[in-house]
């Protein structure tokens, strides 16, 4: 077992302790391609670089080499703040591609003589394919044809899309959903898992019951009700997952190892495809370390490893266990930013027989964890001429958990990650073709990976990335809970308005909220008088519209009466405490705020009289925090009058996941469609 304190990223061993070179299922399914995918394919690989498939070394570039065009070999200072040329970045790897002649008996991993259940998902979705239902599902994918079928599953709203079957205005045909599951015994698990899990946790939750059945199924999953209750339920369910898929990935690919080591000679070649272009096959998304922290240690405690090589360095690396804010922080600002909160990293990682590998090479992992950032620097860019997205060419389950917490980072980065997901490798990476799943070599990879999306609320950014790059043959599924709404949690008296505006298209939203600001809102902030001036905060979500606003009231005369400041997630703590400052004496009537500084900070502001939303934040505790935390605040602070608190909140009908989450399911749908544009609530 290798110490952290090596200093040579080169540990003892690391040629020879991976496992099998690709863990993919054994699948001889035609699929109906022309064959040219794969012709195609093999061409590029050898004329790409012949000499690169037995094995790739790792160029060694320099500190600012590494800085300027990071790769997956050399991996970028997970904290952004390599002041030091010589500083060692602790998630850069410097280890060879694993060669499968290079591969010992004794570090192969261990298999469970057990024999194929035909009813397990893993097998009739990666291995004995059903083709009539397969290949008419791969060709409405195709088509982008998909049908919608609502579910009544309480508690929760079920919406599952089928690829080009049934009838669109089925509902409520609970056939569609996967038998329910109430424990470890209802789940079709490797015997080692079973029996690590079995005793300590036999019984799932509610939370482990609803998202257990679409999981195991292989169903594509995008499940909104993510809570820091049940956090840990949602990651025990996502680790077991990865891991089983992990173990019968593997397991099959040792079998046949097996197989054909035992093969006469001059008997008839066996035909085993079992595998994929590179070893990867689980990809975790998550937004800081110390949540890569937590799905390290539920996988720990579910397989409870003998060794764990490399752990002190990756301690070092990734907890933090000072603390960094006070403990009045809400309780899901404490979840996602305690520890160490960097939202830069990447993380391979191997399993052998007994033993996790922590920082092994990607194309000599099993799971990839990373952050949308690390990862995208990680694959590099056209503009760097230096990108590698091989290591994702054959990832089979994509999990994003805190995909709430990723939206408030860059979005894009995101996206350009699933761009990068499946696609043919450039180069052959030491992989034997005649063990390839005929559908990785028609170019099909994409209509087999599942893809889990655990957030805490739904947003049109998720139903977009389900809807433009989820095509699993299986399905998706989108789970959602009806909303109470928050309008009572203010826990002050306030006076709600919300005011609907009508808006032509998605992409005039825009304009029309501007306009409508400008014309309703603004004038009657000008023309309040001296002794009623001030307290006004005004919560604008997004940085462009915060900009547009700010710009508005520095240079238009019909705002020159109007001082303001400015608090956004690019202030630095000097700047907004003075913002704070003003506008609790008064000398600023106004104070401009984003969702995004919200999210990262938290701020208490005091002296707030009255609250405009721009636009609702994404997430209804914002809502609550904002229109009843600041004014209960400054009622406390100032002896206000509880009546004078006032709320103004604008909306068009494209914020209504927004507006359903704050108000309500019940009262959603006639503040859209009602004739009248304005709701008053108390």
């Amino acid at each position: 077992m290798n110490s952290a304190e090596d200093t040579s990223e080169d540990g003892p061993g690391a040629d020879s302790d991976d496992d099998v070179i690709d863990s993919d299922d054994d699948d001889d399914v035609q699929t109906g391609a022309s064959g040219k995918p794969y012709l195609s394919l093999m061409q590029s690989l050898v004329e790409s670089a012949p000499h690169k498939a037995k094995r790739r070394k790792l160029d060694h570039p320099s500190a600012e080499d590494r800085t300027e065009q990071p790769t997956p070999e050399s991996a970028v200072n997970a904290a952004g703040e390599d002041d030091d040329e010589n500083s060692e970045d602790v998630d850069r790897v410097e280890e060879a591609e694993e060669d499968p002649a290079d591969v010992k008996p004794e570090d192969l991993f261990d298999y469970d003589d057990e024999e194929a259940d035909a009813e397990d998902p893993f097998e009739t979705h990666f291995v004995d394919l059903d083709q009539a239902l397969l290949l008419p599902r791969l060709k409405a994918i195709q088509e982008d044809k998909w049908r919608t079928h609502r579910v009544v599953a309480k508690p929760m709203r079920t919406l599952i899309h089928t690829p080009g079957v049934g009838d669109p205005s089925d509902s409520g045909d609970s056939a569609l959903l996967p038998r329910p599951v109430s424990g470890i015994s209802g789940l079709k698990l490797k015997k080692k898992l079973s029996e690590t899990m079995g005793p300590k946790h036999a019984t799932f939750d509610p939370t482990e019951q609803t998202i257990a059945p679409l999981l195991f199924n292989y169903s594509d999953l995008l499940y909104c009700n993510r809570t820091v209750a049940g956090a840990e339920s949602v990651r025990r369910m996502a680790c077991l997952h990865a891991l089983n898929h992990i173990f019968k990935t593997r397991d099959r690919v040792v079998k046949n190892n097996d197989r054909l080591s035992r093969q006469q000679p001059g008997s008839e070649d066996l035909e085993l495809r079992d595998q994929g272009f590179t070893r990867p096959k689980v990809l975790i998304i998550l937004p800081t370390r110390q949540s890569c922290v937590k799905m390290v240690e539920m996988i720990c405690n579910i397989i409870e490893p003998t060794q764990q090589e490399n752990r002190k360095r990756f301690d070092d690396g990734y907890t933090d266990k000072q603390s960094k804010f006070s403990d009045d922080k809400p309780d899901d600002f404490q979840d996602l930013f305690a520890g160490n909160d960097d939202d830069m990293f990447r993380l391979g990682i191997k399993f052998t027989r007994k033993t996790i590998k922590y920082f092994s090479q990607f194309y000599n992992s099993d799971i990839i964890f990373a952050s949308p950032l690390g990862l995208r620097m990680a694959i590099g860019s056209e503009e760097e001429k230096k990108m590698d997205y091989d290591f994702l060419s054959s990832i089979e389950v994509v999990i994003v958990d805190q995909a709430d917490a990723l939206l408030m980072q860059n979005w894009e980065h995101v996206e350009y990650v699933f761009e990068h997901l499946n696609i043919q490798p450039k180069d052959a990476h030491s992989c034997d073709f005649s063990r390839v799943r005929t559908w990785y070599l028609d170019d099909q990879a994409k209509y087999f990976r599942q893809t889990v999306v655990l957030s805490a609320f739904n947003t049109p950014e998720l139903t977009e990335l389900l809807r433009v790059h989820c095509h699993n043959w299986a399905g998706k599924a989108r789970l959602q809970q009806e909303c109470a709404g928050v309008l009572q949690q203010l826990g002050v008296k306030a006076k709600q308005t919300f005011s609907r505006f009508e808006v032509p298209s998605v992409a005039g939203d825009p304009d029309a909220r501007f306009a409508y600001f400008t014309k309703a809102i603004v004038p009657a902030l000008a023309k309040r008088g001296a002794k009623d001036a001030g307290g006004t905060l005004i919560f604008v979500p997004s940085y462009l519209d915060f900009v547009r606003v700010r710009n508005y009231f520095a240079n238009d005369a019909a705002a020159e009466s109007i001082t303001f400041g400015t608090i956004s997630e690019y202030a630095d703590v000097p700047e907004a405490s003075r913002a704070r400052s003003h506008f609790l004496t008064g000398r600023h009537r106004v104070l401009l705020y984003t969702e995004r500084a919200h999210h990262f900070r938290r701020y208490q502001v005091k002296g707030v009289r009255r609250v405009v939303f721009y636009a609702l934040p994404d997430n209804p505790l914002f809502y609550a925090e904002i229109a009843g935390g600041f004014l209960q605040r400054s009622e406390q602070a100032l002896l206000l009058d509880p009546s004078r608190g006032a709320v103004r909140a604008m909306f068009s009908r494209y914020d209504v996941m927004k507006l359903e989450r704050i108000v309500g399911t019940q009262r959603v749908a006639k503040m859209l469609n009602d004739q009248g544009d304005t709701f008053d609530f108390v």
